[in-house]
């Protein structure tokens, strides 16, 4: 082993050379291909390299609740959409923290919402609700006596009939039932797409709480996802405003991580489809990621935080999609990962750059991207989304054996 100085040292194994980094109470793991590039990387950032390849050894974990225990005892937080894929995880985390939950879905008994049942402290401290987010007395009767508001329940679709007024007048209903239950605060889960869509900003310009996207734009484009993101979140706070309600706005990337809940939710395929031989190239675009684990920690951090307001931007990295295929094939070299980009006349696509400054500010340690797509596919594999090929199953079974 080799001292890098300070909390930092290198170990070799089987001629890899691996980086160890300890930062607070995490180990961080990464292999590097030379010894120089470690030293010409800024180590405190946890980054080696243009893609770090973190290893994470399964009782780790990369993100942890355990620093905010116990403000949650005695106090009711009613989380809608709970069987979502960041909601499940705001739901656990909440469980593990004190706080009684009221969840809402759409079937409290659909199979799908199984998994909020098996959370520990779920038997005691978890009720689903089946809730109508259009109608406002049923909003009403589940915020009723609650301290704290989740609003992470909001439609997702192409068709902008069925997409921006639900997720307006649900949002409204929202407030206007947290004004009457008098709540401490409401947590709002909106996007990065209410944030960054505006051609006039430049690419090199830091995207930051003050930016929002051009509607205009979004119509003309017909982005309906980010147009409805943004109109949902400008009429929750007018809402707020109008009713002096304490509200904070959440703007996470595209969330990746394990998934709690059994079904695929429409971010995870996007690494899906570079795993199972659908894409066979890879687009010339880019794409900033955060994981779950860490949206949801910030949603409760917002709250617990009497300091917080306003927006906050939610992002760990951004990369290029021949980086993100490169971490894939890196970790999991048996599946036909696409290596050819689509687009090869054009220069290599520019990522945006956002601020997630707000968020460290408040304590929010994010976890590296790499580890965060390596817990993606583990996670595809556990819930039988992403097949684990034969040699792999048999290798496993061969080291139980031994």
């Amino acid at each position: 082993m080799w001292s890098c100085g300070g909390d930092k040292s290198i170990i070799s194994i089987h001629s890899f050379d691996f980086l160890i980094i300890k930062r607070h109470t995490h180990t961080f793991l990464c292999a590097t291909t030379t010894l120089s590039s470690i030293f010409s990387t800024n180590l405190n950032s946890c980054r080696v390299l243009s893609f770090p390849f973190l290893i994470k050894p399964s009782n780790m974990p990369a993100a942890d609740s355990s620093s905010l225990s116990g403000k949650g005892k005695g106090q009711t937080i009613c989380v809608t959409g709970a069987g979502g894929f960041i909601a499940s995880w705001m739901v656990k985390f909440l469980l593990e923290k004190g706080y009684t939950v009221r969840g809402t879905v759409r079937n409290p008994d659909d199979p799908k919402n199984g998994h909020l049942k098996e959370l520990e402290g779920a038997e005691e401290r978890l009720t689903l609700h089946k809730v109508d987010l259009l109608d406002l007395q049923s909003v009403k009767a589940v915020i009723h006596g609650c301290d704290g508001v989740f609003h992470t329940a909001s439609p997702v679709t192409d068709n902008p009939e069925e997409m921006v007024e639900p997720a307006v007048n649900g949002a409204k209903n929202v407030i206007i039932a947290a004004a009457e239950a008098k709540v401490r605060r409401v947590v709002f889960t909106s996007s990065i797409g209410a944030v960054y869509m505006d051609p006039s900003r430049s690419i090199d310009v830091v995207v930051d709480e003050s930016c929002w996207s051009d509607l205009e734009f979004c119509k003309n484009t017909k982005n309906w996802y980010c147009y409805g993101k943004a109109v949902a979140e400008e009429a929750a706070w007018d809402e707020a405003k109008k009713r002096g309600v304490d509200l904070v706005s959440m703007n996470p990337v595209l969330v990746l991580g394990p998934l709690l809940q059994p079904t695929l939710n429409a971010s995870t395929i996007h690494v899906l489809k570079y795993l199972t031989g659908s894409a066979k190239t890879y687009v010339n675009a880019t794409q900033a990621y955060v994981d779950v684990r860490d949206v949801a920690l910030a949603h409760i951090l917002v709250y617990e935080n009497p300091s917080a307001s306003g927006r906050y931007i939610i992002a760990e990295s951004s990369l290029h999609r021949g980086e993100l295929v490169e971490i894939l094939a890196k970790y999991f070299p048996e599946y036909p990962v696409p290596t050819k980009c689509k687009d090869e006349k054009n220069p290599r696509a520019k990522p945006h750059i956002f601020s997630n400054q707000k968020l460290k500010d408040l304590g929010l340690e994010f976890t590296p991207v790499s580890q965060c797509i390596y817990d993606t596919v583990k996670s595809l594999q556990e819930k039988g989304h992403l097949p684990v090929p034969a040699k792999l199953q048999e290798d496993s079974t061969e080291e139980v054996k031994s």
